[in-house]
């Protein structure tokens, strides 16, 4: 059945605090992430999670409540114009958020994958890398995305829309520990650490990606940390033209990611 819409005036509404905390700090509030689109609510609901509160703004509701055909909501909430401009931080708000359950996952489960692939971030520090990462992750067969210490919350508003949904459905692990350790706990489960670097390495292509393997990307300015790189295996280069430094880390880390989709389904 569907769930009467409310008008909530306050700013102070336990939900509407909520949703402001969540996209405002960039994290999970008791469980729940915010999103702030027609299409990631849709992507939620339509990837299996809980939808616990949709909020509309008032001037959008007759326009857009057709989305409740398709996503259940325990709570349908419309709040004035006003407040809902002071909850979402985009130049031109939808008019639509919403809190949803966050995916859980057995990390141990992901990561006992006899061929297993992940991509490990070390450090990225810009949202849309982040979600391109992600996405790409799931576009190419990557079982889950490592996010090392520093890297940007997954939760953050931008990073979720980067992922067009794949961070809904791909895991995203969090080992923001000690590198050594999440080193030591990777290779016990039998991976084989390659990071990449624009100018030492094998050609990506020439490396044997269909192994057990974790793939390390660096922080955008600063690369791969020389901690990290004495502790990986080896490193993978990806051949570019050298008018050009280096690559952006998402468009890297896709391209990496490619190479071993290719490897795996093709050769």
């Amino acid at each position: 059945m569907r769930t009467p819409a409310r008008n909530i005036v306050s700013a102070q509404n336990s939900r509407v605090k909520a949703l402001r905390r969540a996209l405002s700090q960039a994290e999970l509030v008791e469980g729940l992430c915010a999103v702030d689109s027609e299409r990631l609510v849709r992507e939620a609901a339509g990837s299996g999670l809980a939808v616990e509160a949709v909020f509309f703004s008032e001037s959008r509701f007759e326009q857009a409540k057709s989305l409740l055909q398709d996503v259940e909501a325990e709570e349908v909430l419309i709040l004035p114009d006003a407040v809902f401009k002071t909850l979402v931080s985009t130049d031109a708000p939808q008019g639509i958020a919403a809190l949803v359950r966050a995916p859980q996952w057995d990390e141990d489960a992901v990561l006992r994958e006899q061929r297993g692939l992940v991509m490990m971030s070390a450090g990225i520090q810009d949202p849309g890398n982040l979600g391109t990462i992600v996405r790409s992750a799931e576009a190419f067969g990557a079982n889950a995305v490592i996010a090392l210490a520093g890297t940007v919350s997954l939760w953050n508003p931008k990073t979720l829309r980067a992922s067009a949904g794949s961070a809904f459905r791909l895991p995203v692990i969090e080992m923001r520990g000690d590198f050594p350790e999440t080193v030591e706990q990777l290779k016990q489960r039998g991976f084989t650490l390659l990071a990449a670097d624009s100018h030492r390495g094998a050609l990506a292509v020439s490396v044997d990606l269909k192994r057990k393997i974790a793939l390390l990307i660096g922080n955008e300015g600063a690369g791969v940390s020389k901690k990290m790189a004495d502790k990986v295996d080896d490193f993978v280069r990806i051949p570019h033209l050298q008018t050009v430094e280096s690559l952006n880390a998402g468009i890297a880390a896709s391209l990496l990611l490619y190479e071993a989709y290719r490897q795996r389904r093709y050769s």
